[in-house]
């Protein structure tokens, strides 16, 4: 009897003793926890503080700034702080930071070509070039390493597939639009929108005035509505409600990939692009422009391509090196040789001729 109540009392010794260490290891287990999440905390704030930060001007849609800059961030941990401004006001910025006597606040620039050509000139840009920005043609480039175009966004014929099953005599070219009796006409009004505006100028450059307008007049009575918006022509060639659109190919892409009955053409006879680039800023601090260096060259790259269309942007990359570019159809787009360059008063000017001489001679 005396032996079993020893035992009793040494087994609960020994179960007291034994939730104790259970107590004390479980204790330990949670602090350790609690400490690394800590620790973990702490290391991504001062990775979060330490993470460096660059200013880009840009012309670019808001949606696609931050579709590239939220993709960089997260791929390379360096933060694109992209200002969207109308290229003019870029121009007029690059302007002042040339005249600051310590660094300014601008690394780099993304916009239109033109506005890249014309801060070249000013001597508000300064030279770059890297093993992936040699790799683009040279018509998409400054010749002295100024700024190298990354994607470009062309004209093109948005045409409806049923119009294409009747007709054998495809018309992929300017001149055989103006030729082409039965047809209906879709396009965006040349003052309603730069892209389309750019059309006229770069016909201009390439044509001449008169030819151009020659050719439009030719065209103007197959027209059925000039729209307000860049996507409406393709909508419409997309719904029939003409059979062809002149539209740029981000737009028609678009329609394209949501299955709308749309083929595109790329006009034989040649056709104008917007080109978009980089330029990096005179006067940038050396840190920041070695950062905007290196994100000039990713935009170059299919992982830029594809942030841009997970939001839906579809432009054409100028790197013949990605996958996205040696896949791309219409790669081989035969393009206008001249590039005019028209100061406001040109276009605007242009632009009341075409009204007079064009949109309105056959009222």
């Amino acid at each position: 009897m005396a032996y079993r109540y020893m035992l009793m009392r040494a087994r609960g010794f020994y179960m007291r003793r034994y939730s104790l260490l259970v107590m004390v290891s479980v204790f330990l287990v949670l602090t350790a926890v609690l400490v690394s999440v800590h620790l973990s905390s702490h290391s991504r704030g001062a990775e979060r503080r330490s993470m460096q930060e660059i200013t880009a001007y840009t012309s670019l849609p808001t949606e696609a700034a931050m579709a590239l800059t939220e993709e960089y961030e997260t791929e390379h941990n360096i933060r694109v702080n992209f200002i969207q401004i109308p290229p003019e006001e870029i121009f007029n910025r690059l302007r002042e930071q040339s005249k600051e006597t310590g660094s300014g606040k601008a690394s780099l620039v993304l916009a239109e070509r033109e506005i890249l050509d014309r801060a070249a000139a000013a001597g508000y840009l300064v030279p770059y070039a890297s093993e992936k920005s040699d790799q683009v043609a040279a018509s998409f480039r400054h010749e002295k390493g100024f700024w190298t175009g990354v994607w470009y966004d062309p004209i093109v014929f948005a045409v409806n597939q049923d119009y294409l099953r009747t007709h054998l005599d495809l018309p992929n070219s300017w001149q055989m639009l103006t030729q082409q009796r039965d047809i209906r006409i879709g396009t965006t009004d040349f003052m309603a929108a730069d892209a389309a505006s750019n059309l006229l100028y770069s016909m201009i450059g390439e044509y001449g005035e008169q030819q151009t307008f020659d050719m439009w007049r030719a065209i103007q009575p197959k027209i059925m509505q000039y729209s307000r918006y860049l996507h409406t022509p393709v909508r419409q060639a997309g719904m029939g409600e003409v059979d062809l659109s002149i539209a740029v190919l981000s737009e028609t892409l678009r329609y394209v990939r949501d299955d709308y009955p749309i083929r595109v053409l790329y006009p034989t006879d040649g056709t104008c692009a917007v080109v978009f680039g980089t330029g990096i800023a005179f006067r940038a601090a050396e840190r920041d422009a070695h950062e905007a260096e290196q994100f000039a060259d990713w935009l170059l790259t299919d992982e830029a391509q594809r942030a841009l269309a997970r939001h839906r942007f579809y432009f054409l990359t100028t790197n013949p090196a990605t996958l996205a570019y040696q896949t791309f159809a219409g790669k081989n787009i035969t393009m206008f040789q001249s590039h005019p360059y028209f100061t406001k008063e040109e276009k605007e000017n242009l632009l009341d001729r075409w009204v007079k001489k064009v949109r309105l001679s056959g009222e």
